[in-house]
């Protein structure tokens, strides 16, 4: 594989799709390689939305196994046999503990080796304040990327979070003002239960994501929703 100027980690959802649609405004899709990372989870069907886009837009992608997760973790995630449940005051039981910051790590070291001074993540504070996503916050990345600066001894390495501060509804302002919001409103997977479009709205992920689409309608009126939903 040719060297790359920029590595996205990719799971075929809604926020980190739109981080691939910035990278490739920024470098060109020939200079980005998307990172897929397959860890047993619930909503495999996002993994196969993460190639049908890579294909749509011409670009690299690779698909990374995480073996061990589902060994050594007890998550309604991995484990399809777990009800998913949120309880008011408590991180949801979909929390795979860790799981930003061993994708990132290992997105990182794919990154290093292609030559690329960048790795781009979906994480957005509002799952870290809402659902108890722990890793979800640019605290938590800064402390990543400074571990990433001394493995490879570049003090210049980045983990970008373009999202990170954003609202739901203005992450999808902001896909809208890339010129991808209705494509990825149609194509992408965010539900943990594997389902499109509105997903099953009851999951954690459903919830913030169906959300911010109804405050993206009503500030929007004019604007059509794609026909799927």
């Amino acid at each position: 594989m040719l060297n790359k100027q920029a590595i996205v980690v990719h799971s075929g959802g809604m926020d980190s799709s739109i981080c691939l649609a910035l990278a490739i405004k920024e470098f060109g899709p020939e200079n980005i390689l998307s990172v897929t990372f397959d860890y047993h989870q619930r909503h495999q069907p996002e993994i196969l939305q993460a190639k049908k886009i890579c294909h749509d837009w011409k670009m690299d992608h690779v698909i990374l196994e995480i073996d061990c997760l589902k060994e050594i973790t007890q998550d309604a995630l991995l484990h399809h046999d777990i009800e998913i449940t949120h309880q008011n005051g408590q991180p949801p039981n979909t929390l795979v503990i860790g799981r930003n910051g061993l994708m990132g790590r290992v997105a990182g070291i794919q990154a290093h080796s292609l030559g690329a001074s960048c790795i781009y993540m979906g994480v957005i504070e509002v799952d870290s304040a809402n659902s108890g996503y722990r890793d979800c916050s640019r605290d938590y990345m800064d402390r990543l990327e400074e571990l990433l600066r001394i493995d490879f001894a570049d003090p210049n390495f980045e983990i970008r979070t373009p999202l990170v501060h954003m609202t739901k509804r203005e992450s999808l302002e902001y896909a809208d003002s890339l010129g991808v919001l209705d494509y990825l409103l149609a194509e992408t997977i965010t539900c943990y239960n594997g389902k499109r479009y509105w997903g099953c709205r009851e999951c954690p992920s459903c919830v913030l994501k169906n959300e911010g689409i109804r405050e993206y309608a009503e500030a929007y009126p004019d604007y059509v929703l794609p026909v799927q939903y």
